[in-house]
């Protein structure tokens, strides 16, 4: 497996600048749109189940549940995008995951942070 499926974030010169900062260097907030998030719940598979309890006797990584949970954070990532975008910002700061545990069925993953639109800042 490639380094692609254990992996994410967004690729470069995206449309909406999400990172973890409370700020970006060479830019300023003009607007706080607000608080936003995407969510998603995956269960779990019996097969990988299965096979990550035998793993566990073991030792070594899970790497089909990594995988699933690479492809869940992403799909998160992906919800947060499409809400700033709808709700005009260009921006998201303070961006975090948030995982917990469904009911005992799947896992839940949230993408939050806050909206924002931003501006380059021009100098001289």
């Amino acid at each position: 497996m490639g380094i692609d499926e254990y992996g994410g974030g967004q690729g470069p010169r995206p449309d909406v600048l999400v990172v973890t900062t409370n700020d970006v260097p060479g830019y300023r907030v003009r607007e706080v749109v607000g608080e936003i998030f995407g969510l998603t719940v995956r269960s779990r598979h019996l097969g990988s189940q299965i096979g990550a309890g035998l793993k566990s006797m073991v030792g070594g990584e899970l790497r089909g549940l990594t995988k699933t949970l690479v492809q869940t954070r992403n799909q998160a990532m992906e919800r947060l995008v499409e809400q700033a975008r709808a709700r005009g910002a260009n921006g998201v700061l303070a961006f975090r995951f948030d995982v917990t545990e469904a009911a005992d069925v799947g896992t839940e993953v949230c993408a939050y942070g806050t909206a924002v639109v931003i501006e380059p800042v021009h100098t001289g």
